[in-house]
């Protein structure tokens, strides 16, 4: 008798609730995977030319499905630090964005904490200048023309830190003038918009629904709180995080290529950074929703695993099979169409399956085979531990691979600067 793994609808709210912010997390993190193959085969300076050109190409594609989803249909700068919150460059606590609006064009934040810069701080000035100057300033403004492209995100104060201590890490401003002239669509995120990925269909939320908010069209929260959505929201929430991925995952490749000696070095960079995200993410993911490390747990991290989802977009089913997990990817689907994870994953390169069995238990074994209708991969517990790759351990490097989210109590709305209320 064989049992599906659950996908996202399949959650009760309480851990979709817990599972979303553990998805924008794993979104950050992408960057700690792929970056240090990149400085190793490329370099600081082509390493910060590319996670410019992915961000640029990915931000605005998916801050308009997410606008799109929630009715975020303001364009003022409340409606910008909406989008913030949602976005797998924000994931929240880890950077910890406190925010204050003056007016609808006029707003600030500050970050409490930056987990980015708790990881880059220790390689030194040259790598703190390169993300939070050369990559910070293009990606903030091509977020924030998802939602006016009269914004424009400016520094008050930024790292490289003086005095090393400064307490917030950065503070920043955020400002749209009317008469201002517009920053045009990079031309990557016009080419993504054309993908797969940015028009794939999601779940619809209930409208209707009475278990929590099902948009965000009312006022910014503070210390947004996913216990108080309602659920349908939340599977769609949970969706299109995990479409973030895939969209990044499809600017960061567009972008090595142009960079790459040879299609070879494009593939095996970016079969190494997916293996490392892959691993990563399950092991939190199984922790945080406290999954068990047999079969069913693990094709429960599979189901819920955004590298291998939404399964709108990716077609990949986990199913329990007695005591193993059948995972099939189909040959075909509009994640294979675009060219991104999937395709790196065959019978010969099973890399990426074999982190997220061994970060949920360092036994499983996967043995994949082609087939007419795709890969089927089938998982085995063996008797021998495996070592984790060093991939995933590359990716452990981040200080989110150990980040625990706290508690900061229910979500309170932002009152605007001077206003009486």
């Amino acid at each position: 008798m064989t049992q599906p793994a659950p996908t996202y609808s399949g959650l009760s709210q309480s851990q979709l609730a817990a599972l979303v912010p553990e998805l924008l997390l794993s979104g950050q993190m992408i960057d700690r995977s792929g970056m240090a193959h990149l400085i190793g085969a490329f370099g600081r300076d082509v390493m910060g030319k590319i996670a410019i050109e992915e961000w640029m190409a990915a931000s605005p594609v998916y801050t308009h499905r997410m606008r799109t989803a929630l009715g975020i249909d303001g364009d003022g700068v409340e409606d910008m630090f909406k989008c913030l919150q949602l976005d797998i460059g924000a994931p929240p606590q880890f950077m910890d964005f406190r925010y204050e609006i003056t007016d609808r064009n006029h707003g600030a934040f500050v970050l409490n904490h930056c987990g980015a810069l708790m990881d880059v701080e220790p390689m030194g000035d040259d790598y703190v200048t390169t993300m939070c100057h050369d990559i910070e300033d293009p990606t903030f403004d091509a977020t924030a023309i998802a939602t006016n492209r009269r914004a424009r995100i400016r520094p008050i104060h930024r790292p490289p830190r003086i005095p090393t201590d400064r307490h917030p890490h950065c503070a920043w401003t955020v400002t749209i003038e009317p008469d201002r002239e517009e920053l045009p669509l990079p031309a990557d995120a016009e080419t993504m918009f054309g993908t797969r990925a940015a028009q794939v269909g999601l779940s619809a939320i209930d409208p209707d629904a009475t278990d929590g908010h099902v948009d965000y069209r009312g006022p910014l929260f503070d210390d947004l709180q996913f216990r108080e959505w309602s659920k349908t929201a939340l599977v769609r929430i949970a969706a299109e995080v995990a479409l973030q991925h895939q969209l990044l995952s499809l600017g960061f490749l567009w972008s090595v290529r142009r960079f790459a000696e040879s299609e070879e070095q494009v593939t095996d960079i970016f079969r190494k950074q997916l293996t490392g995200i892959a691993g990563l993410a399950a092991d939190r993911l199984r922790q945080a929703l406290d999954l068990p490390t047999d079969a069913a747990g693990l094709a429960g991290v599979i189901g819920l695993h955004p590298c291998f989802g939404p399964v709108e977009y990716t077609g990949v089913t986990a199913v329990v099979d007695g005591d193993e997990v059948v995972v099939t990817i189909p040959v075909v689907s509009d994640a294979v169409t675009d060219g991104g994870w999937l395709t790196v994953v065959d019978a010969d390169h099973t890399e990426a399956l074999q982190a997220v069995g061994t970060a949920v238990d360092d036994r499983w074994e996967v043995v994949a085979s082609a087939t007419d209708d795709g890969l089927v991969a089938r998982f085995r517990l063996g008797e021998k531990s495996r070592k984790e790759s060093g991939e995933v351990a590359i990716a452990r490097f981040s200080s989110g691979a150990t980040f625990v989210f706290a508690d900061r109590g229910p979500s309170i709305p932002i009152t605007p600067v001077g206003s009486s209320a």
